[in-house]
């Protein structure tokens, strides 16, 4: 972990907000966590699904008002996901609004960043901060915080130093929390093969949501067969999308990367094969050396 305390601006968010009389009851029929349990001291992590269970999008869902709630969410993806809510509407008492012009987000992490701001170590637990909002990442506190911020501000804390996005990117990897926007597919993951059950962003007990049938299923029947792992790199700097095999046999994909680092898309079996006979997986002429992160919990 990090001994020095730092904050970056994630330029590539963006924040989506819902109002209304049925902003809680509209988006608890929609996403996989559970939006009842959303307060001014907490905040979730959660995700839109096909009805087939696949994933569309996720985001972290923070309350502003009684009846006000604001998505941090990608950029690039927040007019597609304010044009499928509006299909979900029908006659829901809630209006959504594009509030990128009104927001910025950062991020602060480090070893001693909770004490620092003065936030517990559970995820999610989520305070006032300079007219906007500071959570501890709901995935996970090693993660550090997330600061929802009127435009025009920035984090005043002199103790945390100004870093770039790719060092930020260099913790979350190190630490194994996939990101959406570099390593789950749209219309193709699993939320189970990325991790959204240990970083807390599905709840089993909210009753029905879209998608839900596939992703209860997957869970209870010991579907899964991949995983989103973090790896280290031995040897030439290699690209996201560069296959990784065993044995000739395509076994993986790498998906992000940072320095000698990477988040990579594997078959269980060839992990549990490659530890087994003490042979490398390998991408190009790089070895890929799976690490499990202690949170990451195997079937």
């Amino acid at each position: 972990m990090y001994s020095e305390s730092y904050c970056v601006e994630l330029g590539t968010r963006s924040v989506l907000e819902i109002n209304g009389l049925d902003s809680v009851k509209f988006l608890q029929g929609l996403v996989s966590n559970d939006v009842e349990s959303v307060s001014p001291q907490n905040s979730i992590y959660a995700a839109l699904l096909t009805p087939q269970g696949k994933f569309l999008y996720d985001f972290f869902i923070v309350q502003s008002d009684e009846n006000k709630m604001l998505l941090d969410c990608e950029r690039r993806h927040l007019k597609e996901i304010l044009m499928k809510l509006k299909i979900y509407k029908l006659r829901s008492e809630v209006n959504l609004r594009d509030a990128s012009d009104d927001h910025k987000i950062f991020a602060g992490f480090g070893e001693k960043i909770l004490e620092l701001v003065d936030l517990p170590k559970r995820p999610g637990a989520t305070r006032l901060y300079r007219g906007g909002y500071m959570m501890v990442d709901p995935r996970n506190e090693l993660m550090g915080v997330r600061i929802i911020l009127p435009s025009g501000l920035v984090v005043a804390e002199p103790t945390l130093k100004p870093v770039s996005v790719e060092f930020y990117q260099r913790m979350r990897i190190g630490l194994g929390i996939p990101d959406a926007a570099y390593d789950l597919e749209q219309n193709k993951t699993i939320l189970l093969e990325a991790g959204f059950d240990e970083l807390n962003g599905i709840s089993w007990d909210k009753g029905c949501y879209m998608g839900q049938e596939l992703t209860a299923r997957t869970k209870y029947r010991g579907l899964i067969k991949k995983r989103l792992m973090p790896c280290k790199i031995v040897g030439p700097e290699i690209l996201p999308g560069t296959p990784i095999t065993l044995d000739e046999r395509n076994v993986g994909e790498i998906r992000s990367v940072a320095g000698d680092q990477a988040m990579a898309l594997l078959k269980l079996a060839s992990v549990k094969d490659s530890n087994a006979r003490k042979e490398a997986l390998t991408a190009n002429e790089s070895s890929i050396i799976p690490i499990q992160p202690d949170w990451m919990k195997l079937q």
